[in-house]
């Protein structure tokens, strides 16, 4: 897996010129859970996924314990590229700020009874949130950039 800016994947994924059509991947990731999300095929809207587990016996999939949240996400990266079957694809880091407490709030006038499935929807609306945040922000710089071009 290769890091690249956040501009860079957009475009990589936008222009990519595949047959097949690339969708992003936004993860929420927590110390005990990591929220998926993933975008449409035309990469303008996230929608839930699911929720993994983060376990001692999932350890090798999910990677070590996390001291700070960009530890986490980076360390999971690691983890995630030793084991070589993500070899060809590229990633980046989008601030997640506020996405768990805005879910949180969302969430909170529905009353759900069960903690579980309230942390299970909250990481996976948190997830959407991120990618959701990603995606608006590049697709807004492509139009801008095209239409620079366009009056250029």
């Amino acid at each position: 897996m290769r890091l690249l800016k956040a501009d860079q994947l957009f475009r990589k994924v936008i222009e990519g010129g595949s047959k097949r059509q690339s969708r992003l991947l936004g993860l929420d990731v927590g110390s005990k859970y990591v929220g998926l999300a993933v975008s449409d095929d035309k990469n303008r809207i996230a929608l839930p996924l699911s929720v993994l587990s983060r376990t001692k016996t999932n350890i090798g999939l999910m990677a070590d314990d996390f001291i700070t949240l960009a530890l986490q996400v980076r360390l999971l990266v690691g983890e995630l590229c030793k084991t070589g079957k993500l070899d060809d694809m590229s990633y980046t880091y989008w601030d997640e700020n506020f996405t768990s407490k805005c879910v949180e709030a969302l969430l909170h006038p529905l009353k759900l009874h069960d903690p579980v499935e309230t942390k299970t929807m909250t990481d996976k609306f948190a997830a959407v949130c991120i990618l959701q945040g990603y995606l608006d922000n590049m697709n807004r710089e492509l139009i801008s950039a095209n239409s620079s071009e366009k009056t250029g």
